[in-house]
């Protein structure tokens, strides 16, 4: 099992490669629509929305909580996606989610920008129209990959290979990846690297549950969750009185993906003491 991150620039066919590869290789082929279907069936699409590859606004950033849970449900439904096997990811930061994972290859495509304008005149684009579209693109992408990882999108480190399309075809492209995961370079998923996304998945959606809940920062309440294991997690800390010990169980109980818990959580009868 392999995993292949695309991270293109808007006019450089980045997406026409990545499909082409993934019909090739025989993948999962998971872009924006993809991701959001898969939102939708684990009940965050409208989450997965207001980040829609771009950052959400300062004052949303410094006064509300709420971009962190979208972000924690983002993550949490790419690692699902991906632990359920071979699978193409399209933009949505895979390659940086992905990045410690050594069955993974991630790919970039630019272009110059007069390719990228060509690129797009020829899907009937005018071109100022084009530069607009381009610059307001590539400004919301890169945008959203630093308030979501605190990186550079154009971090050459972040990626296996670049492709610039000045000098390539899409024919070439697609063979230039194909060749790269089928190499002895790229390791085959391991079945604890499965198991690894898997607990990552049900961590980010523990996390937005909770702060979404209140129980984050809370005087009331100080719990430290680990994922000890698929579907396996322990809770340690305090909450102050039984009731607010209640209201953890009874978050948790509402996310999918949890089958046992060890409850470490010690509780102080005296509420005011906290």
């Amino acid at each position: 099992m392999n995993f292949i991150t695309f991270s293109r620039k808007m006019g450089t066919n980045g997406t026409e490669i990545a499909k082409r590869v993934a019909d090739q290789l025989k993948y999962n082929f998971y872009d924006t629509e993809a991701i959001d279907q898969e939102a939708c069936r684990m009940g965050f699409h409208r989450d997965i929305q207001e980040i829609d590859e771009k950052a959400p606004s300062l004052i949303n950033r410094i006064f509300s909580i709420k971009p962190t849970i979208y972000l924690d449900r983002l993550n949490s439904v790419i690692y699902e996606m991906a632990s359920r096997g071979n699978a193409i990811f399209l933009g949505r930061g895979g390659h940086i989610l992905l990045q410690g994972t050594k069955c993974a290859l991630h790919v970039r495509v630019v272009a110059s920008q007069e390719t990228r304008i060509q690129n797009l005149m020829k899907k009937k684009f005018q071109r100022e129209e084009a530069i607009r579209a381009m610059e307001k693109s590539d400004h919301e992408r890169e945008a959203f990959i630093k308030f979501a990882f605190g990186v550079d999108w154009d971090q050459p480190e972040l990626y296996d290979i670049v492709l610039n399309m000045d000098h390539l075809t899409v024919d070439l492209g697609v063979d230039l990846v194909v060749r790269m995961v089928h190499s002895d370079a790229i390791k085959v998923c391991s079945i604890n690297a499965v198991k690894a996304l898997e607990m990552k998945g049900l961590s980010k959606r523990i996390d937005a549950a909770l702060i979404e809940a209140g129980l984050v920062y809370s005087k009331a309440v100080s719990i430290s969750v680990s994922v000890l294991g698929p579907g396996k997690i322990r809770l340690t800390g305090y909450a102050a009185g039984k009731s607010n010990k209640r209201k953890v169980e009874e978050v948790l109980k509402k996310i999918s993906g949890i089958e046992s818990i060890d409850d470490k959580i010690h509780v102080i009868d005296n509420e005011s003491s906290v």
